[in-house]
């Protein structure tokens, strides 16, 4: 699958423009732009090849290699990226909630903090993977209440959440923050494991990877979202009074 977005998006791609979001075809690609939103709604712009269909009809699994020639050409407040997930929730309540799977390239701003992995920030431009659909990974979900009390004690979590970030098979690496020059974002989805690369260069390696089926998405929204294996959560909007956008010249999936 090639998609340059000129002078049209593709009939098969889904389209969400909600409470601020835009998606508009630019001359060097396609604008996914969130302007004039408030905290008060959920705004979103975004592409995804999966809205409509039950999940294990979602239509890419291992091994595949995708590249998205991108650019960001505002701070954005909430979340960004691009990527394969489950669409495990939906803010606007369109599907049921499930454990989420997902290999993507990342961002969310602060307040937003998600420290999955290990020594690696909740916030900020990353590159990631997780599944915690699988029966390795569920085994965990009885005792997650100890898990998260018990990890306040520094000594226990570093043990203990080594252990359970392997079974849901994070992982996850800080990568430099995208701008306003178009570079090529690659991910290479292993049977195995996962390569994550910026013009060529390897950022990140991993032996995790999620199972699939997932589907592919690329977004811009205004939210914040708060999850840490301490027991810290909290979930909120930002008020996007300007706009704030990230635009894609070319995505190709190759299976």
């Amino acid at each position: 699958m090639k998609e340059t977005f000129r002078p049209r998006l593709q009939s098969h791609w889904r389209r969400t423009q909600t409470g601020g979001g835009r998606l508009i075809v630019m001359p060097e690609g396609l604008r996914v732009l969130v302007a004039g939103a408030t905290n008060r709604r959920y705004a979103n712009a975004q592409i995804d090849d999966y809205t409509g269909l039950p999940r294990d009809r979602f239509p890419w699994r291992a091994p595949l290699r995708m590249t998205v020639v991108a650019r960001v050409g505002t701070p954005i407040l909430g979340t960004a990226g691009f990527g394969f997930w489950n669409a495990p929730i939906s803010p606007i309540g369109r599907v049921l909630p499930v454990l989420p799977a997902a290999i993507w390239f990342f961002y969310a701003s602060p307040p937003a903090d998600m420290p999955l992995a290990r020594g690696v920030p909740g916030s900020g431009w990353k590159v990631a993977t997780i599944d915690a659909t699988t029966r390795r990974a569920l085994v965990w979900a009885p005792t997650a209440p100890f898990v998260l009390l018990a990890n306040r004690l520094p000594a226990v979590y570093d043990r203990l959440w080594q252990r359970v970030q392997r079974a849901l098979a994070i992982s996850e690496a800080l990568i430099p923050p995208p701008d306003d020059t178009f570079r090529a974002y690659t991910l290479e989805w292993l049977t195995g494991g996962a390569r994550f690369l910026i013009d060529g260069q390897v950022v990140h390696e991993t032996d995790c990877a999620p199972r699939g089926p997932l589907g592919f998405v690329a977004w811009v929204d205004n939210q914040w979202l708060i999850a840490t294996p301490r027991g810290r959560f909290g979930w909120g909007l930002h008020a996007v009074p300007g706009a704030q956008w990230m635009e894609i010249a070319q995505v190709q999936i190759e299976g």
